[in-house]
């Protein structure tokens, strides 16, 4: 098509369709494995053309629809350098006889010049694709349970994110790391990514929980643990008619049976919350008086009991207080699925390496995030997908599990040469996540404790006026002269 060149159209229109336009639909087919032909179907459709009007407005090497997979491939590769997916481009562009820059620069400035909101957009549609896949639950009258939890990861060391996100205050300048603060929201029933919120070291998870209430529909059950379980949370909840199960800080508020406004059972009553006189800091003054004054909440105190393990006891609060369409045993239950949301963190941490985001800026740092956000998402998704077809829990299919069986499923499709042959690979793929099914395994022990022990020291003090330590040899030397003098 010449629409501005309309005398060189009979001398241009043998040569058909622009040659990148070919090489990039031959490399549709085995583009990075595979991955855009599985995780299209889940995205919303078009968002990924082109823009006259936008960035990644020209046919370029990296485009908007190849920078992402690019970067999700790079994300599902446990974060691995940007350097290794040119590579891969570079090895796909080599097929068909082309070449393109050595540099990275390309890719990420493409990788910076993708919206946010789009990036928001994709995480959201895995998500609700992650719980249409995962099976039914009748706990709780078959109402949705969401998770709130919160964690942190590093950034680069760079003024910018020094500048948003500064590091804490007890290290010394040059020896530490930005921190920003991730406070989420997971889906108990597939164990996705629902919303989440970022802030620096110093502000408190509950500020950034309440900016998360939005997101919440009415009629959801909300868990959360020791952090979450006091009046402001219950009362911003149940004015947005959500319920609040969380687990009672008794070290700062005592609970006494015997005082209960109700007893409704052994070591179960009602209890009349109040407000206190002191408004929280993080709350503005007009909200903090458009809470109620008091709140009925659900106390019960339940007892763990596992063969061979001591028997723990729990203290829960919630705001579902008839014991009848609520028992206790399903309570206890719906807490216990809380910690497997948990540790969804360590999923994105250790095993996709979220623990230390790579990007420069603030901007291309929350970017970072949400790319992992979709890969986490995007697993759980094959997860749930798997686990409804064989009639499992989701808790019994393997998250490190389906990483590793998707790359290696990738590279089988990406050898296979009809649609068919494809179909049938992932097809037994996914019989493979189900038949790999985790052991049942009560009151395993999944400690927050690191056994690596390394031997460098620690950096206290700025890498410039770091003092190396003398070797071996060095120090015995010195202590010989020094008992020679003596």
């Amino acid at each position: 098509m010449t629409p501005l060149f309309p005398p060189f159209l009979k001398q241009l229109a043998p040569m058909g369709c622009r040659s990148a336009s070919r090489t990039a639909q031959k490399l549709r087919q085995a583009t990075l494995c595979q991955i855009e032909e599985r995780l299209a179907g889940l995205l919303p459709a078009g968002r990924l053309r082109q823009n006259p009007s936008q960035d990644h407005s020209r046919e370029r090497i990296f485009t908007l629809n190849r920078v992402f997979w690019c970067w999700l491939w790079q994300i599902l590769q446990c974060n691995t350098s940007c350097r290794e997916v040119l590579r891969q481009v570079q090895t796909l562009f080599s097929l068909q006889g082309l070449g393109i820059d050595e540099g990275t620069s390309a890719y990420c400035q493409s990788r910076a010049k993708i919206p946010l909101d789009l990036l928001r957009t994709f995480f959201l549609a895995l998500a609700q694709a992650a719980y249409q896949r995962a099976p039914a639950s009748s706990r709780l009258q078959g109402r949705r349970l969401k998770a709130v939890d919160g964690s942190s990861v590093r950034l680069a060391d760079t003024k910018k994110n020094q500048k948003d996100f500064p590091q804490s205050p007890s290290q010394n300048p040059g020896a530490g790391f930005p921190v920003m603060k991730i406070v989420a929201l997971f889906c108990v029933a597939s164990g996705s990514l629902l919303s989440c919120m970022t802030g620096h070291l110093h502000q408190s998870e509950i500020s950034l929980v309440a900016q998360l209430f939005c997101s919440l529909n009415p009629g959801d059950i909300v868990i959360g643990d020791r952090g979450f379980g006091n009046f402001v949370v219950a009362a911003l909840l149940q004015k947005r008619g959500i319920d609040l199960i969380a687990r009672v800080p008794t070290r700062i508020r005592r609970i006494d049976f015997r005082k209960a406004h109700q007893r409704l059972g052994t070591k179960e009553a009602l209890f009349l919350w109040k407000k206190r006189p002191i408004p929280s800091p993080w709350m503005p003054r007009k909200e903090w008086l458009a809470l109620p004054d008091s709140l009925t909440i659900r106390v019960l105190k339940i007892r763990l009991g596992l063969p061979g393990l001591r028997v723990q006891t729990l203290t829960l609060m919630t705001t579902l207080l008839d014991p009848k369409l609520y028992p206790a045993q399903q309570l206890a239950e719906a807490f216990r699925l809380r910690w497997r949301q948990e540790m969804c963190f360590d999923d994105l941490k250790t095993t996709l390496a979220m623990a230390h985001l790579k990007s420069q800026t603030p901007a291309m740092a929350r970017k970072e995030l949400f790319m992992f956000f979709i890969a986490h998402n995007f697993l759980r998704c094959l997860m749930a997908q798997a686990a409804a077809q064989a009639g499992l829990n989701i808790e019994q299919i393997s998250f490190k599990g389906t990483l590793d069986g998707f790359r290696q499923c990738c590279q089988g499709m990406a050898q296979a040469r009809s649609r068919a042959k494809r179909q049938r690979v992932w097809e037994q793929f996914k019989r493979i996540l189900a038949a790999d099914a985790l052991p049942s395994r009560p009151g395993r022990r999944e400690p927050r404790a690191v056994k690596r022990v390394t031997k460098y020291p620690k950096l206290p003090t700025h890498r410039k006026r770091f003092e190396e330590r003398m070797s071996r040899n060095r120090r015995r030397l010195l202590a010989r002269k020094r008992k020679l003098l003596i």
